[in-house]
């Protein structure tokens, strides 16, 4: 694990697919960004799927986890957040990252929820979607985008 302080933070809030949160675990062990794991989780952190999806690299994860949200927001009572949901109107490319921003992301099924967002619309971003019919992103997909635009904006890409 890097104990170095991250680029990034990363934030799973309920996430429900083992093997999404596997290989989201591989993206921050490869990004150097910190991964937080708020629950309830949809999965015991021993799935086979989440490690499979995550391989050998689970010693490189900086991981911390947290039983729900109000143990997150003790432990981070203001974090500098951007918050992502198929259900807002700004682009995450308006966004302007720093270093040590937190990416919340809800879980693949109810996302992060409508009151949420809603109390945090001016740090609401999208992934812009063409075709109707596409409800949302595969999770794992949308943070590697988001986490990559974020890095090239800080400066962390060489």
């Amino acid at each position: 694990m890097n104990l170095a302080e991250p680029h990034l933070h990363i934030v799973l809030v309920r996430p429900e697919i083992p093997q999404n949160t596997g290989s989201i675990a591989r993206l921050a062990a490869a990004t150097r960004t910190r991964l937080h794991l708020v629950g309830p989780l949809g999965f015991s952190l021993e799935d086979r799927y989440l490690k499979r999806a995550g391989l050998d690299y689970w010693p490189l994860v900086d991981l911390r986890t947290y039983r729900d949200w109000d143990e997150f927001s003790h432990a981070h009572p203001a974090p500098p957040a951007k918050i992502f949901s198929a259900r807002t109107e700004k682009s995450y490319l308006a966004a302007t990252y720093a270093r040590g921003d937190f990416l919340m992301f809800g879980s693949e099924t109810k996302g992060l929820g409508r009151e949420f967002i809603a109390k945090r619309s001016d740090c609401a971003y999208r992934i812009p979607i063409f075709e109707p019919g596409v409800r949302s992103l595969n999770l794992s997909n949308a943070v590697s985008i988001v986490v990559y635009e974020a890095l090239r904006q800080i400066g962390a890409l060489v």
